[in-house]
Parts: structure tokens; C-alpha cells; sequence
């Protein structure tokens, strides 16, 4: 059993508690617990270590008040031989009309270059080389900023979604902490507490939580925690690296710098995740890695980015290696809060 697993497990009887002085059915209960764990091993990669028990918490509270309401609106309609639960095409019209609001409200709450961005990006299916052209800057630097504003997008669409303004100042620099998946960030902003305290909070963060990662088929995500994620990392991002036109060279020089960040993320930050994307143009295609982590940060970056240099009994490939491996090279690093390595490498032609 992994430590994540373990975690789970450790959960059940916090949980059934909190579900037991609320239902007497021990069928009922069985199931509320059960529903809470799976959710909360959804959510667990978003989720800082103390914000783990206050979430499974809100969760069940969260089930409990929805199944009660569910049965209750069944008590009142038994009467009536038809499905409740579909709605009619009126109230689909109008669902549709309130979901479009939302999105336009959420867009608007963005900055005019993250909202550019996004509907370049998602909408339109322009290419990050071509936005990186666009805006002067790189690749996978602008996959790094269309993270950041789907993750601010995603809040400001919940919120208008629900019509009602935050109680509190803290509420959304919670949410976009949940959002994001920084543990940093929520370990900053007490996530876990604030949602034991804050009911409106509670009730709008699941889906921030349990959502899968977006991914497209030119793209991998892993998750880096453990030597075997180097691996892990390694091996899939040569894979995606492989659909373009690299040589058998390139592909290693490629796989050496994956491998490097991926070490560093175990080795110093414990926690990171790796994402491997195709680029491309009319006349050219590459690789672009993007390396994240919540760690330590990295206090002297000149000295990190020397040829060789390295702080632990790794490969001695360091930073400075993987930047003369790649073809573009870009970091952002802040103590105490993390780094983001962006290595970006073209076909040959």
C-alpha cells in the first residue's frame, strides 16, 4: 500500500464518524463513507497534506445535505410516474443561457492577455508557437501562463455560476489555491481550515478538486514524487518527443534533460509534476517540458545554472546542462514557494 493509499485508509474512521452522527441508516452511512473516500482520492494530488482531513469533512457534509434533498424532492413527486430528474427542453434552453453568462462573467474577470490567450488557445486552436510569437515570448512559457488563467478561469466561472459574491476577502485566494493544485499556496492560506469554516467555500471547491487534468494527445502529464517517476517521466515524454522528427540523438538529449528535472523536483522539492507537449509551426515541430514544483525555490540561480553544478550524487547534469541540451531555456524560481523550469527543443531540420 503507497502513502497516498495509507492516507486514504487513515481517513475512514474520521469520516464515519462525521457521517454517523448525521444518518442513523447503516446502509446510508456505508454509502456516504465510501462516496467521500472515492472523491477525496480524486482530489488527493490537489490537495495539501492539512487540507486533507478538513476537505473528506466537507465532503461528506456536502453528500449528506445533497442525498437528503434528493429524497426529499423524490418524497414530493412520488406521486407523479415521470422522471423528475430530466429536464424539460424549456429548462434546457435556459440552463444552456445561464451557463453561457457564466463563462462570459469568468472571461471577463481575467487580464486582456490571459483572456487573448485562452480564446486563441482553446477556442480558436491557435498553437503555443504561434502565441509565443505573438506575445515575444516562448512555448512553454505561454503553456505555463495558460495553466495559471484556466485555473483563475475556473474559479471566476463557479462563482458566477452561483451567482452569490464571496463572504470573505479569503475566499478566493482559497479557491484559486485549490484550483492551481499548490500545496504551497494552500498550506499560505490555511485552505483547510477555511473550508470547515467557511459553508460557501465548501460547498463550491469539489469541482476545482475532482476534476481531471487537462490533457490533449500531444501532451503528458506526471505527476514527480518518487525515484519511479523519473522514470515514469522519462520514458512517456520520449514517447510523445518521438511522434515529431527528432533524430535517435536528439531524443536522448531530450530524455537526459527530462530525467534531470524530474530528479531535482525528488531530490529538493518532493513534490512537482512534468509535462511534455508537442509545438509546432508551418515549418518546424518540437518538444516543450515544463518543470513545477512547490519546493524551496532556488536562492541563487546564476550558481544553479553553472555547468555541472549540483547539491546532491546525481548524474552532474545540473540545470546549466539541460539548458545547453535545449534550444530555448526559461526559469522562474521564488524561495519558499517553488520553481518553473521551461525547456523547449526543435526538430533539426
Amino acid at each position: 500500500m503507497g502513502a497516498e493509499d495509507a492516507d486514504i485508509v487513515d481517513l475512514a474512521p474520521v469520516v464515519r464518524r462525521v457521517v454517523a452522527s448525521r444518518l442513523h441508516d447503516p446502509h446510508g452511512v456505508d454509502d456516504v463513507v465510501q462516496e467521500t473516500l472515492v472523491r477525496v482520492m480524486a482530489a488527493r494530488r490537489r490537495l495539501d497534506a492539512a487540507a486533507l482531513v478538513p476537505y473528506a469533512i466537507v465532503t461528506a457534509r456536502n453528500l449528506i445535505a445533497g442525498s437528503w434533498r434528493q429524497a426529499e424532492r423524490g418524497r414530493r413527486h412520488e406521486h407523479q410516474l415521470v422522471d423528475v430528474r430530466q429536464p424539460a427542453a424549456p429548462e434546457d434552453e435556459l440552463i444552456q443561457r445561464e451557463d453561457a453568462d457564466a463563462v462570459a462573467a469568468a472571461l471577463a474577470e481575467l487580464t486582456p492577455r490571459e483572456r487573448k490567450a485562452i480564446l486563441a488557445h482553446d477556442v480558436d486552436q491557435v498553437g503555443t508557437s504561434a502565441l509565443a510569437d505573438e506575445f515575444g515570448s516562448s512555448p512553454g512559457a505561454i503553456a505555463a501562463q495558460l495553466n495559471r488563467a484556466r485555473a483563475k478561469l475556473r474559479v471566476e466561472y463557479l462563482l458566477a455560476a452561483d451567482g452569490e459574491s464571496p463572504p470573505s476577502p479569503q475566499c478566493r485566494p482559497v479557491l484559486l489555491a485549490l484550483s492551481s493544485g499548490e500545496s504551497r499556496r494552500q498550506a499560505e492560506t490555511d485552505a483547510g481550515h477555511h473550508l470547515l469554516d467557511c459553508a460557501y467555500c465548501a460547498g463550491v471547491s469539489g469541482p476545482l478538486l475532482e476534476r481531471r487534468a487537462r490533457t490533449t494527445p500531444n501532451e503528458v502529464r506526471v505527476v514527480v514524487e518518487a525515484d519511479k517517476d523519473v522514470v515514469t517521466a522519462r520514458q512517456r515524454g520520449r514517447e510523445i518527443a518521438a511522434r515529431a522528427s527528432f533524430s535517435a540523438s536528439e531524443l536522448t538529449m531530450i530524455s537526459t534533460a527530462i530525467s534531470e528535472l524530474a530528479r531535482n523536483i525528488v531530490r529538493f522539492a518532493k513534490r512537482g509534476e512534468i509535462v511534455v507537449s508537442l509545438i509546432g509551426e508551418e515549418d518546424a515541430s518540437g518538444v516543450t517540458i515544463v518543470a513545477s514544483d512547490v519546493g524551496p525555490g532556488i536562492p541563487d540561480i546564476e550558481r544553479a545554472l553553472e555547468d555541472g553544478f549540483t547539491t546532491y550524487a546525481g548524474l552532474g547534469l545540473g540545470l546549466g546542462g539541460c539548458r545547453r541540451l535545449m534550444d530555448e531555456f526559461a526559469i522562474s524560481s521564488e524561495v519558499g514557494r517553488g520553481t518553473t523550469v521551461t525547456i523547449s527543443k526543435w526538430c533539426k531540420q
